[in-house]
């Protein structure tokens, strides 16, 4: 399937937001200076929120667009996540437990630890690390996996359903879904759901835009450049304001739901040409994954040099935030580009196999 315009570059800048949220977090918390003076340093969940949407926009497409052909398989669809998903998840998740449970103990720097391994591997290995991230906090080298367990569970869910409902019914199904779960969500009937951050609707609701476009019932919103132009200047805003955070959170949470997927459809399908045509954007796109899933552990290696290192402690305040930004990134992109390269590529090329 020709890959849409304008997502990898998304998916970039998505990975450099939860970055950036969480720098300055670790910073204060060990009494090194920070920035964190910018709306962008405080938009880090709602990037992740981004990627649900992106997420659910793209996978429910693939398998609709698999549907009309006939060629929708369960089986080869959980293998190609599996195979996207798992190895760098696994691989994260194990160095977390030893960081947190082994080299910090060794290197005398404590660390609770209120979990036991049973524990950790129970909530891990059955998709649930949002719970385990709420109910232990144990670590933000393993707290990121939260949003990674949201989309293995979405997994769960759609493929299926989507199985079994005839494509003539998969927008009136998704459609009932959206409502219906974001109504159960913002209720106090199921607390649960806002406890753990079970944010389906999110993925929902890119779902649902995909298949409006896919059934040509968008055709009047790109007959205008000026929905468009709307909803790409009001993301923007949102991620470098605060002129859009506001209460209830229900009406946020709707708000963000819709724009949210009209940003990505606004992107992928009616950006007038304006297309981020670069080889360096479209690749760090496709290393996102690996930015999310390092940037904690490179953020925690950086903050002890500079806790650790003589040469780091005579630096001005401005000029250590400076610097720990350049190192965190770049140290992020360069593991990212050597697990995509040397250790995730063989797992994509695996994927082909399971491809119809």
């Amino acid at each position: 399937m020709k890959r849409l315009p304008n997502l990898d570059p998304l998916r970039f800048f998505l990975a450099s937001i939860v970055l950036l949220f969480h720098l300055p977090q670790l910073s204060r918390n060990q009494g090194l200076p920070y920035f964190d003076g910018l709306p962008i340093y405080h938009r880090g969940v709602e990037a992740v929120y981004v990627f649900f949407a992106l997420s659910g926009f793209l996978i429910i497409r693939l398998i609709y667009r698999a549907k009309i052909r006939g060629a929708f398989s369960i089986k080869d669809f959980y293998i190609r996540r599996i195979l996207r998903i798992f190895p760098l998840y696994y691989l994260v998740l194990g160095f977390g437990l030893l960081f947190y449970n082994v080299i910090l103990p060794f290197l005398n720097i404590p660390f609770e630890i209120n979990y036991t391994w049973k524990e950790a591997l129970f909530y891990n290995l059955f998709f649930l690390p949002n719970v385990f991230a709420k109910v232990y906090e144990p670590g933000g080298i393993i707290e990121i996996l939260w949003s990674i367990g949201i989309e293995e569970q979405f997994y769960l869910l759609i493929a299926p359903l989507l199985f079994f409902v005839n494509v003539k019914w998969v927008l009136k199904v998704l459609g009932l879904l959206l409502i219906t779960y974001f109504i159960i969500f913002w209720t106090d009937a199921f607390p649960v759901l806002r406890k753990f951050n079970f944010v389906f609707f999110y993925l929902f609701s890119g779902g649902v835009i995909a298949i409006l476009e896919e059934e040509k019932k968008l055709e009047f919103v790109k007959r205008t450049t000026i929905f468009p132009a709307i909803v790409c200047i009001t993301t923007l805003l949102y991620f470098i304001t605060d002129w859009f955070i506001f209460e209830p959170l229900w009406l946020r949470g709707l708000f963000t739901c819709f724009l949210f997927g009209f940003f990505i459809h606004s992107l992928a399908f009616n950006n007038r040409g304006v297309i981020l045509n670069s080889r360096l954007l479209d690749y760090l796109g496709s290393i996102s994954y690996g930015i999310y899933m390092f940037h904690a552990i490179v953020l925690n290696a950086v903050v002890f040099l500079f806790l650790k290192l003589e040469i780091f402690r005579n630096l001005t305040d401005i000029s250590t935030i400076i610097l720990m930004h350049l190192l965190i990134f770049a140290g992020t992109l360069l593991i990212a580009h050597l697990s995509y390269t040397y250790f995730e590529l063989y797992f994509l090329k695996l994927k082909n196999r399971f491809r119809k």
